[in-house]
């Protein structure tokens, strides 16, 4: 997974929109927002997503392949959808299969966009309670093995100043060390 910050410019979202010169994010500052990324070849990948799966408390999963193909009439929507900024009450756990995309995650409290593009043997932990949003690059195709805690679910809290004040969203700030009353 490439980690950098996102260029801000207007354009395509499905381009990269790296600065230039680019702006690489260190793991460091990855995990001190508490996203968690394991590199996992997709050949043989069972016995390691398994292991994870259980350390983690991963007990249901699904695969979702998102491109034209597979999102059929509702394509244009849900890519919509999955760009608005938004939050959610339960980590979003993704592990990439086949094809290429990218997740934005905002930086707390600095709100820059970091964009994480991931490819095949990504896997990628998306804390509950951090603003991001997700594209498909030029490629136009993701397929990706979901991992849940409980029952599949994706339930998006689009960002307002009632998710601002989410009960997961203040917990999220608290446990990267931010003052939610200045961000």
């Amino acid at each position: 997974m490439r980690a950098y910050y996102f260029d801000n410019l207007p354009g395509d979202q499905h381009l990269p929109h790296d600065c230039v010169p680019s702006q690489p994010v260190p793991a460091d500052t990855l995990a001190a927002l508490n996203v968690r990324s394991w590199k996992i070849p997709v050949n043989g990948h069972e016995d390691a997503i398994n292991a994870i799966a259980k350390e983690q408390g991963y007990k249901s999963r699904d695969t979702v392949n998102v491109s034209r193909e597979g999102l059929g009439d509702a394509y244009e929507q849900r890519m919509q959808g999955f760009y608005h900024e938004h939050m959610h009450e339960d980590e979003e756990v993704r592990y990439v299969l086949k094809g290429s995309g990218f997740f934005d995650i905002r930086e707390a409290p600095t709100d820059a966009w970091i964009r994480l593009a991931v490819e095949p043997g990504d896997l990628l932990v998306v804390p509950a309670g951090i603003y991001h949003r997700f594209t498909l690059d030029q490629a136009d195709r993701i397929n990706m093995l979901r991992l849940f805690q409980d029952e599949p679910k994706w339930i998006p809290h689009h960002r307002s100043a009632e998710t601002d004040a989410n009960v997961h969203r203040i917990g999220y700030l608290r446990s990267i060390g931010v003052d939610a009353q200045h961000v």
